[in-house]
């Protein structure tokens, strides 16, 4: 009596948290969209870019791995441009 839907948005916030997890984002991030936007939320997580995936390049400073998309280094907040293609690596 009363209890369906906090069931069934815990069970969706627990399948979001897993996916977001899977795909190397936090999963209690992903629990909470799931739990508060059961449907949307599971949704978003799916069409969510996978972090594993990401192309990633070396800070020229601190030799720090970070992804291709970050665009300030941040361990030493070094402005970092495109780099040469050769100096990507594919995970």
């Amino acid at each position: 009596m009363g209890l369906e839907y906090p069931v069934i948005a815990f069970s969706f916030g627990l399948a979001t948290g897993i996916i977001g997890r899977a795909k190397g984002s936090s999963f209690w991030l992903w629990l909470i969209v799931g739990t508060v936007l059961p449907l949307l939320g599971l949704v978003a997580v799916i069409l969510h870019r996978s972090e594993k995936t990401e192309p990633e390049r070396q800070c020229p400073t601190c030799h720090r791995a970070v992804k291709l998309y970050v665009q300030v280094c941040p361990r030493c907040g070094t402005d970092l441009y495109l780099p040469d293609p050769a100096e990507v690596r594919r995970p």
